[in-house]
C-alpha cells in the first residue's frame, strides 16, 4: 500500500479552496483525463459490463477484494495513443496514462526459482529476483516473493501508467474477498395456473454440495424447453458419462423427490436426461440463464465458501471441462460459448488459488459447421493443476515441475504482462469515478480511477506592496480528478498562491508542492507537476486575456 506523510493526507480529507468559482478571471486546466474504450469490461457484480453501459450507484469489484460504488461517470471525444495490456486473465484497451497496480521489474533483474528455507516441518520456496543467478528448477509453494535488487531495496506493488509498463512486469488481480454463505435457497416460483403434470417441489431447498453439483451440469449441458404447455430441463451428455446420469438421477430424487427420464441415442452417442417440471426449469432459467451463450452465475454463488464452491466447479468441468495428464505439458481446460460464465470460472478458480489462462476463439467454419465464438480456460501450472485435480476427484502424480510464472498472496494473483501493443485511435473513451477506494477491476487487471486533471479558477485583485500597488490572487480555487496525491497537491498549490502576487504565484514549482507537502511518493511526483502547471497556465491564461 503507498505511504503518503499526515500533510497529504491532511489536504486529501479536507481539501483547502475546493470547487468551482463562478465568473473567475481565468481558469487553468492540466492533466490526460484516463479512460478505457467504451467496450472493455468491468467487473460489477456479478457479471462483466461495458464501461459506457454502467451507472451512478452501482457497485463494483475495487483493488481490495470489496465492491464500492461509482460516484460518477466520463465519456470524452479521444484521438491519440492507446495502449492494449495482455496477461493471462484478458485483455485491456486504456489511454496511456491510466493507472494500473502493478509490480515494475528493473531490466537487470531476471526471474529464478530458489530454495528459500529448511525446518524440521517444512520446505519452504519462493519466487525471486536476484543478479546474474543461473535459473534453474527447484519445488514452488506459491508464498509470496521476497524481491530485491542488487541494493537490497524492496520492490513493491505501486500504480503505474500503462506506458511506463513494459512485457515481462507483474500485473495484480484482486481475489474476492466478500463471502457470505447460505445453508438455504427460496424457490419463489408461483406455479403456472395450466400447470397440471408437474409435480409439488419444495420451497425451501439445502445449499449443499449435491445441488451446486446439479448447477454445474446444468450450467455446462443443461437446457430449458419452455412450451405453453410443457416446460422442463434437458441434459445433453456422452453415453459414457453414466457416472453423471446417476447423480443428476439421484440429486433429482433426493432434493426434489422427481425422477428422471433417460433416453439414450446410440446412433450420436448420446444421451438426454430429462426432467420434467415446469416450477424447477423456471427456477434454473431465472438463476442462470437459458441458452449456452446465455449462461452466467448468480452473485451469491461467488460469495459462497470455496469449500461449497467446489462442488459447482467439479459440476461445471465435468459437463464442458477435460483433463489431459498424459500430455507433454499436462494440463486441463475448460470451454464454453459465454464470455460472462468464462469470466465468472475464472474468479472461482482464483479463490482456489488455481491460475488460469484464458483464450478466446474466433467465430469460424471447420468442414462445413459453423462454430461460434467460445472462450477456453486452460489450466497447467503444476501446483494449480494439482489444486484442480484434487477438486476434480482426479488421481494426478506429477513427474516434474513445471515453469512458474504467476503466484498468490492472500490478497492478488501475480502474473505477467504477456504482450503490449500501441495503436491509434479515434473515437469515445470512458472511465468513472469509485467512491473512496478509487479503483475497479477490468476483466485483466485493476485501474485506478485517477484521472490527474486539474483545473484552477483564479480571481485576480490589486493591492499595495510594500509601496507599489500590484496584481495579487485574490481567490483561487480548484477542481480536481484525481487521486490522493492528485487532489492534495491541488489543495496545496492553492494554499501557497492565495495572497500572493502573481510574479510570485507564477514562479511556485512542483518541489515547492512537494517539500509543503512532506515529500510524494516517487510514482506520484507527476501530480505536483500537473498542479504547479496548472497554475501556471490560469497565469498565463490571466495575461494574455489582460493584454489583448
Amino acid at each position: 500500500m503507498m505511504e503518503y506523510t499526515k500533510e497529504v493526507m491532511n489536504h486529501f480529507r479536507k481539501p483547502k479552496n475546493m470547487g468551482e468559482m463562478k465568473n473567475a478571471d481565468a481558469v487553468g486546466q492540466v492533466g490526460n483525463p484516463t479512460c478505457l474504450l467504451p467496450n472493455e469490461k468491468i467487473f460489477k457484480n456479478p457479471e462483466h459490463i461495458e464501461i459506457a453501459e454502467l451507472n451512478e450507484k452501482q457497485k463494483i469489484l475495487t483493488h481490495t477484494g470489496f465492491y464500492s460504488e461509482i460516484n460518477k461517470l466520463y465519456s470524452r471525444k479521444y484521438n491519440g495513443k492507446v495502449i492494449t495490456l495482455k496477461n493471462k486473465l484478458g485483455r485491456v484497451n486504456l489511454t496511456p496514462e491510466h493507472l494500473i497496480y502493478a509490480i515494475s521489474i528493473p531490466k537487470n533483474l531476471k526471474f529464478f526459482r530458489n530454495k528459500e528455507s529448511q525446518s524440521q516441518q517444512a520446505v519452504g520456496y519462493s519466487l525471486s529476483l536476484q543478479l546474474g543467478t543461473k535459473k534453474y528448477r527447484s519445488k514452488l509453494r506459491g508464498i509470496r516473493p521476497n524481491w530485491s535488487n542488487k541494493n537490497k531495496e524492496k520492490i513493491m506493488p505501486a500504480w503505474y501508467h500503462a506506458c511506463q509498463l513494459k512485457k515481462g512486469d507483474i500485473i495484480l488481480f484482486p481475489i474476492i474477498k466478500e463471502e457470505k454463505d447460505i445453508d438455504y435457497l427460496e424457490i419463489q416460483i408461483p406455479k403456472m395456473k395450466y400447470d397440471f403434470k408437474s409435480k409439488e417441489i419444495p420451497d425451501r431447498i439445502p445449499l449443499n454440495k449435491e445441488l451446486l453439483r446439479l448447477f454445474g451440469y446444468f450450467i455446462a449441458e443443461g437446457n430449458i424447453q419452455e412450451k405453453p404447455c410443457k416446460t422442463f430441463i434437458s441434459f445433453a451428455l456422452n453415453i459414457n458419462e453414466k457416472e453423471l446420469v446417476d447423480d443428476i438421477k439421484n440429486i433429482s430424487k433426493t432434493l426434489f423427490n422427481i425422477d428422471v427420464k433417460i433416453k439414450e441415442r446410440p446412433e450420436n452417442k448420446g444421451v438426454i436426461v430429462y426432467i420434467f417440471n415446469a416450477k424447477l426449469a423456471r427456477w434454473f432459467k431465472q438463476l442462470f440463464g437459458n441458452g449456452a451463450e446465455n449462461k452466467k452465475l448468480p452473485d451469491f454463488i461467488l460469495h459462497l465458501s470455496k469449500e461449497k464452491q467446489k462442488a459447482l466447479i467439479f459440476g461445471l468441468w465435468k459437463g464442458d471441462g477435460y483433463s489431459n495428464l498424459n500430455r507433454d505439458g499436462p494440463r486441463a481446460g475448460y470451454s464454453t460459448i459465454s464470455y460472462q460464465l468464462v469470466h465468472q470460472l475464472k474468479v472461482l478458480l482464483l479463490r482456489q488459488g488455481i491460475v488460469p489462462s484464458l483464450y478466446t476463439e474466433e467465430k469460424k467454419v471447420v468442414r462445413g459447421v459453423n462454430h461460434k465464438k467460445s472462450y477456453r480456460i486452460h489450466v497447467g501450472q503444476r501446483d494449480s493443476l494439482i489444486k484442480l485435480c484434487k477438486i476434480l476427484q482426479i488421481e494426478y502424480n506429477p513427474k516434474s515441475y513445471s515453469s512458474i510464472d504467476s503466484w498468490f498472496d492472500a490478497d492478488y494473483l501475480y502474473t505477467p504482462i504477456t504482450d503490449k501493443k500501441i495503436n491509434n485511435y479515434n473515437g469515445i473513451v470512458n472511465n468513472l469515478e469509485v467512491k473512496d477506494v478509487h479503483s475497479f477491476v477490468s476483466e485483466a487487471f485493476c485501474l485506478h480511477n485517477c484521472g490527474d486533471v486539474m483545473y484552477v479558477y483564479i480571481k485576480v485583485g490589486k493591492k499595495d506592496f510594500n509601496g507599489v500597488e500590484k496584481e495579487y490572487i485574490k481567490d483561487i480555487k480548484f477542481q480536481t480528478m484525481g487521486c490522493i496525491a492528485a487532489i492534495a497537491t491541488s489543495s496545496m498549490v492553492t494554499e501557497l498562491a492565495k495572497g500572493k502576487t502573481i510574479e510570485e504565484a507564477e514562479k511556485i514549482t512542483n518541489k515547492d508542492i512537494a517539500d509543503s507537502l512532506g515529500s510524494l511518493p516517487a510514482i506520484k511526483m507527476h501530480c505536483s507537476n500537473l498542479a504547479a502547471d496548472a497554475l501556471r497556465d490560469a497565469i498565463q491564461k490571466y495575461e494574455k486575456r489582460r493584454f489583448k
